[in-house]
């Protein structure tokens, strides 16, 4: 737990930048929010006792105390070098009232200063952990959020990240600004009376403790609160996402009952929380009251007896009263900060988890590639139980097109996807130019390839921003020549903003067919090396097929290129057709050789043909 909230404090440093400030901010605002409750000692004196009388005074008191002779002194002393030796009841209450508004002016201005430091330190310390958090998941490999719920890192980069924040700027607080404050207030009721001081005191540690109680039960249930709020951005996403299949299977009542149920059991955990963190502060501002009755009791008596002023006693009440604020909104910090360190444990295990595909420091940069790529006996499983590829082996050559075809579910795709490096084998080997992919950096890896997948992926912006993603830097007429090429100029032109025209959340303006149209172009737009296309043609029509297989085999001339498809049509001049059964290499050849040798690849064609 202590590690966690250092290591949640690590996204405040420099911690010195804010804390030093912010303590001679605390000292002062504590200094002057005491004097504001000590001035009321001269100015009940000066309106209600008749013995409260001033004479010309020219030096200041041998020693600070906060009684009724030295604050006649006090005033007397600025009195005279103010209004002079004349003494007039409306002039002390002039000064009185000035010296209020002042104190009053300098203790908030300090308070918002204080404030304003934490809330720098707040905000900073988010943008850094929101960013680390972010970065981190961006790094890690693409099998990462096959195992993970996207909800659930959503929830820990927003919400989580929200209830840690407090945990950071409340310390500064525990540290400085509350327990200044409580400490200015005793030094001044101590040099009232350290009689009614000692004897006060006495029920600080009591509310203390009851209240401390209260706060360590919060830990437990804000953890799990947090858990639960993962889950419900988890089914909010996806019924988002998957809202035309929820409706087309009348699933909607269902998908409202998972939710409805996910959040009351977040909404009592809530109340869980809030109920014991809600009954520390009147249950702190009841045990104070009560104590202020005890010491109203005792004061009292001291005030009879004569040693103990009336407008001291009062001053001496006032604080009393106010002194239990900043100790319940000390505890309550704590609980604050119990409930940050909760959520501090879940972002973490987001943010230390490693990609399981990284770089070794002595990767090298892929440049050009001159002879072509490798399977080596390739192996390949997601769970450690079944092998999705079990040990491929073939070559590329450079400029050459293989196409990978057979039934699904056969290990295509994920054949594919090693090339990129998304996932690295689990045994054998992938090499360019005799080199293993491990050796080179997968920037400059990916640097030379292009992927248009069976999914396409498109972002919430402008249809030229989502083809210029291909390329950092690239030119309007760069991008209007790769739109050109996979034909999708034309309905982009009609759209209303053309290309400035915003697609909406994951292309959703878009039909299939332009959606794929716009992932193609922006694959046209890089200019790879080698092209990875699965699936790339599926969601055209007839005719839009055409143009654009007819686009794509001009790309594909000169270039290494790895094409996945259903549709075997499509791939009848490729230098090499690879039928994937299994997770293993049925056969292999060029169209005619498959075709005369009547096995998997003929019968495939042979039911398309049907079909």
């Amino acid at each position: 737990m202590f590690k966690t909230y250092l290591r949640l404090l690590g996204f405040a440093k420099p911690i010195e930048k804010y804390a030093i400030p912010y303590f001679f901010y605390a000292v002062f605002y504590a200094l002057f929010n005491t004097v504001n409750f000590v001035l009321i000692i001269p100015i009940l004196g000066t309106l209600f006792n008749p013995d409260y009388r001033f004479s010309p005074i020219y030096e200041l008191p041998a020693r600070l105390s906060f009684n009724e002779e030295t604050s006649a002194q006090m005033v007397g002393y600025v009195y005279t070098h103010v209004f002079g030796t004349e003494f007039k009841m409306l002039n002390i209450l002039i000064l009185l009232a000035v010296t209020v508004m002042t104190t009053s002016l300098l203790s908030n201005t300090f308070r918002y200063l204080s404030s304003w430091t934490i809330e720098n330190m707040r905000t900073r310390s988010l943008q850094r952990m929101r960013n680390d958090l972010f970065d981190n998941v961006m790094n890690l490999n693409v099998g990462f959020f096959s195992d993970q719920r996207k909800g659930d890192v959503i929830s820990k980069i927003t919400s989580d990240v929200t209830v840690v924040q407090y945990c950071i700027t409340n310390t500064l607080q525990v540290a400085f600004r509350e327990p200044l404050l409580i400490i200015g207030y005793l030094v001044a009721m101590f040099m009232i009376s350290w009689k009614l001081s000692i004897f006060s005191i006495v029920f600080l540690p009591v509310v203390a403790l009851l209240i401390g109680q209260i706060v360590k039960k919060l830990r437990h249930p804000a953890r799990t609160g947090q858990e639960r709020m993962g889950d419900m951005v988890s089914t909010l996403d996806e019924s988002l996402s998957g809202i035309k299949v929820i409706k087309s299977y009348n699933a909607t009542d269902y998908i409202k009952r998972k939710f409805h149920a996910i959040n009351a059991e977040f909404s009592r955990l809530v109340l869980s929380m809030v109920r014991r963190q809600q009954l520390a502060s009147p249950m702190s501002e009841f045990l104070g009251i009560t104590a202020a009755g005890v010491v109203l009791v005792f004061g009292g008596m001291l005030v009879v007896e004569g040693s103990l002023k009336a407008e001291g006693f009062v001053a001496f009440l006032a604080m009393f009263s106010q002194i239990t604020r900043p100790v319940r909104t000390f505890i309550d910090q704590f609980a604050t900060i119990n409930q940050g360190i909760a959520a501090g444990e879940r972002i973490f295990t987001l943010l230390d988890v490693r990609s399981e595909v990284s770089d070794h420091p002595a990767a090298r940069t892929l440049t050009e590639m001159k002879h072509g790529i490798a399977f080596r006996d390739v192996h390949f499983t997601y769970d450690g139980s079944r092998e999705v590829l079990d040990g491929i082996t073939f070559d590329i050559r450079r400029g050459e097109t293989v196409a990978l075809v057979g039934p699904s579910g056969g290990g295509k795709s994920t054949l594919s996807e090693l090339i990129p490096r998304f996932y690295d084998p689990t045994a054998g080997d992938i090499l360019i130019d005799g080199v293993s992919l491990r050796d080179y950096t997968q920037e400059s890896l990916r640097a030379h390839m292009s992927v248009v997948a069976q999914d396409t992926v498109l972002f919430n912006d402008t249809i030229e921003a989502n083809i210029a993603m291909g390329k950092e830097g690239a030119t309007h007429e760069e991008v209007v020549e790769a739109a050109r090429v996979a034909n999708a100029h034309e309905f982009i032109a009609e759209s209303p903003e053309g290309y400035a025209t915003n697609i909406g959340d994951r292309g959703v303006k878009l039909s299939g067919g332009q959606r794929q149209r716009l992932s193609i172009a922006r694959a046209v737009l890089k200019n790879p090396e080698i092209l990875i296309l699965d699936e790339a043609t599926s969601a055209l029509d007839t005719e839009s097929e055409k143009l654009v297989q007819e686009a794509l085999n001009k790309l594909l001339e000169g270039r290494t290129s790895i094409v996945i498809a259903h549709r075997l049509s499509t791939i009848h001049n490729a230098d090499k057709i690879i039928v994937i059964d299994h997770g293993r290499i049925a056969e292999q050849g060029t169209h005619a050789e498959l075709m005369a040798r009547g096995g998997i690849y003929s019968k495939l064609i042979e039911m398309q043909s049907f079909d």
